[in-house]
């Protein structure tokens, strides 16, 4: 067994090494790519805080689809929330969101030298909802995040933690010169990165 584990893990660790970032032209497969690659994205919601209500707000959040390596994910971002957070909050008065992932938090663009906002530097936004995962799901979404973040295991028990979901609609890329690529759901969840 130990065997088998230490050839995985050689296995998974030459992928990474020769894997590529996805041509422009698979758009989907980009989408999957980028999110997969990142720990974490700014998630933006309508403010119900008092003083900024109705009015975009934008925080930084943990995420993941899945353990990291080259095997891919599911492609649902995955997040660990507490309704003490304060975008949380504004997510219990008006569901939708979007949620941003960048190459840029990567070695990827530092290592070509791409600014954040070169269009060679890609971003994925998506739109859609959060929603808590069921039952059926939590061990999934523990697996995807604690695998990434380990330190949640340890964070305090009384914040009352839930696992919850983005609920993708609507998916734009940005990875080369010429504008935003739409890419549908059904296309993003038919590919692998």
């Amino acid at each position: 067994m130990a065997r088998l584990l230490l050839l995985c893990a050689a296995s998974a660790l030459l992928l990474a090494a020769v894997a590529t970032i996805p041509p422009p032209e698979e758009a989907a497969r980009m989408a999957r790519y980028v999110l997969h690659s990142c720990d974490w994205g700014a998630l933006a919601t309508l403010s119900a805080q008092e003083g900024l209500r109705g009015r975009p707000f934008a925080n930084i959040f943990s995420l993941s689809d899945g353990p990291p390596g080259p095997c891919g994910g599911s492609g649902v971002p995955y997040l660990y929330l507490t309704d003490m957070e304060i975008s949380v909050q504004d997510l219990e008065v008006n569901s939708n969101a979007s949620l941003t992932v960048s190459l840029a938090q990567t070695p990827y663009c530092r290592k070509h030298r791409y600014d954040p906002q070169n269009p060679l530097c890609a971003h994925i936004i998506f739109v859609g909802s959060i929603v808590k995962v069921n039952d059926s799901e939590a061990g999934l979404a523990k697996k995807a995040l604690f695998s990434r973040h380990p330190e949640m295991e340890s964070w305090p028990k009384d914040h009352n933690w839930f696992f919850a979901k983005f609920n993708i609609t609507n998916i734009w890329v940005l990875d080369y010169f010429g504008g935003l690529k739409i890419v549908t759901p059904e296309e993003y969840y038919s590919v692998k990165p």
